[in-house]
């Protein structure tokens, strides 16, 4: 009962009243139990707005974050997904939930081996959690949804180029805070717009480009 009071407080507190409102997303939040994808020694606060460390430097993506994400990218049942950074497993689940084929990348196999874990117990299962460097790596093509998990300090296009015509791109860009959420849409085949979203503060992904310092 205490678990899913603070679920509901998460919903209603921090996700509807961060102007997510689509009920497609809220519902596949309720039905993905955070609590799975925490560490364990932070269970107490699995549904808290604030940041939870995963390791030296990095931290999971504060629900509402997560919530505007895939408000943003409106997965609908049978879509191709494509989650960078899938840390413990939380943005692919919920992907999942709202009915994507969901393919993931993270760098660290320990992370990635406990979302593999986590996903399994959660009942999604059928996420492939692939381990390995995005910068360094086939991750495919033709997306009709690509997350973004850490932020890019200089954008990248090879996301947006990974997309399907009509395809949408979540991504957080900044060097500094705040940084700028953008939904990128590829419009045609060598065609792109960018919404922006909102102002945030999210770790860098591994190895993305940062751009040179300024020199006297």
């Amino acid at each position: 009962m205490q678990t899913e009071f603070a679920r509901t407080q998460m919903i209603t507190q921090q996700i509807r009243a961060w102007d997510v409102l689509d009920e497609r997303v809220l519902d596949a939040m309720r039905r993905t139990p955070r609590e799975f994808f925490v560490p364990e020694r932070y269970a107490e606060i699995a549904f808290a707005d604030t940041d939870i460390p995963l390791r030296s430097g990095q931290h999971m993506l504060a629900p509402k974050v997560v919530g505007r994400l895939l408000q943003g990218l409106d997965a609908v049942p049978g879509m191709r997904a494509l989650v960078v950074g899938s840390a413990l497993g939380f943005v692919p689940a919920c992907l999942s939930a709202m009915g994507a084929s969901v393919r993931a990348i993270e760098i660290h196999g320990e992370l990635a081996a406990l979302s593999r874990a986590n996903l399994k117990r959660a009942g999604f299962g059928q996420v492939d959690v692939v381990t390995g460097d995005t910068f360094n790596l086939d991750m495919g093509k033709d997306y009709a949804v690509i997350a973004v998990c850490g932020a890019l300090p200089l954008y990248d296009d090879r996301f947006a180029r990974a997309l399907a015509v009509g395809g949408k791109l979540f991504v957080v860009v900044g060097d500094e805070q705040p940084q700028e959420a953008l939904l990128v849409t590829r419009t045609a085949e060598s065609a792109w717009s960018s919404t922006a979203l909102f102002e945030t503060a999210v770790d860098p992904l591994e190895n993305a480009r940062h751009p040179e310092a300024f020199q006297f």
